[in-house]
Parts: structure tokens; sequence; C-alpha cells
């Protein structure tokens, strides 16, 4: 329990030191602790590397430019969950994603220990068309879909994170798992 405490002690004199002078230490010490954390967030959500990497890093940019105006009311992590959590909304909502999410398989690729690849395409594929039905839905329905599967939050993490009560993040989750489905469901049999 003390180290807990000693680590959010820290958290805390890491972001008052970055509102208060802008301090780089401070702010490096920061996202190093959830790099990693962030990363794996957005990579679960585009099984790609170098765009999981692009988002993180816009992500982090985006925490440290709007960190004057966190007001410790929610978790630093809860907060920055919500600026990820828009990023990954943005992108999929972006011109360029929908002008690229169908990009070409190259010879080269292919080359490429088939076995290996046609199971990772697969299962891109099917991310792929589990994240494009999800960017149909509403933002507050996408931000619960992805706290609870990719952040793997609790329903009660998600309520104070978004403001509501868990009642609704509960009936909001399954409500859209069962559209997912019915949509994912659909999309295989046309």
């Amino acid at each position: 329990m003390e180290v807990v405490k000693g680590a959010m002690n820290q958290e805390k004199k890491w972001i008052r030191a970055i509102q208060k002078r802008s301090n780089e230490d401070a702010a490096d010490q920061l996202v190093r602790k959830y790099y990693q954390e962030i990363y794996a967030f957005v990579f679960k959500q585009t099984i790609d590397q170098e765009l999981a990497k692009d988002l993180t890093q816009e992500i982090f940019v985006s925490m440290l430019r709007s960190i004057y105006r966190y007001d410790g009311r929610a978790s630093f992590r809860t907060w920055l969950y919500k600026i990820a959590n828009a990023r990954i909304i943005d992108y999929y909502r972006s011109k360029f994603y929908k002008e690229n999410k169908h990009a070409p398989i190259t010879s080269e690729e292919l080359l490429e220990e088939p076995e290996d690849f046609v199971v990772d395409i697969e299962k891109k594929e099917e991310a792929q068309s589990v994240l494009d039905v999800l960017a149909r839905f509403d933002q507050q329905h996408q931000q619960i879909v992805r706290q609870k599967i990719y952040a793997e939050q609790t329903f009660a993490e998600i309520a104070a994170s978004l403001s509501i009560p868990e009642s609704t993040v509960k009936s909001q989750y399954y409500a859209a798992i069962k559209r997912l489905r019915e949509e994912l469901k659909g999309e295989r049999n046309e």
C-alpha cells in the first residue's frame, strides 16, 4: 500500500512540476511511466506497430499540451485514457483511414513465411472488421467498448472516467456488444 501511495505522490509531483514550470524531466518520467501501457492499448486496436507508435506519440503530445487543464478530479491514468480513446476514435473517423484501410498486400509480404502470414492476415482482417464496425458507433459506446476490451478496465473504472453511473456503462456495453455481433454476423452473411 505504501508503494502505491509513493508512486501516486511521485506522479502528482511530476504533474505539478509540468504544470508550474514545464519541467522536461518530469514530463519524461510521466511519459515513461505510461508509454508501454498506452502503446499496448493502441496496438490492440490498430494491429499495426508503426501506426500504434505514431498514435501513441500523438496521444502523449496531446497529453503534454493539455496537462495544464488536468484538475485531478479523475485519476491521471483515467484522464490519459480519455485522451487516448478520443485520438483513436478520431483516427478511425479520419479521411486518411477511410481511404487507406484496404491497402493492397505487396508481393514481398506474400513471400514471407506463408503459413504465419496467412494466420496473421486472417487475425488482422477479423480485428479490422470489428474496428470498422465499432467506428460507426457513437463516441460514448466506442469509449466504453474500447476501455473494457482493450484497456481491460472494470465497469467502475469506466464509469468514473466517463462520469456516468456504472449501471449505464454496463447496459451500454452489453448493448454495444450485441449490436457489434449482429453487424459482424450480417457482414459475414453478405
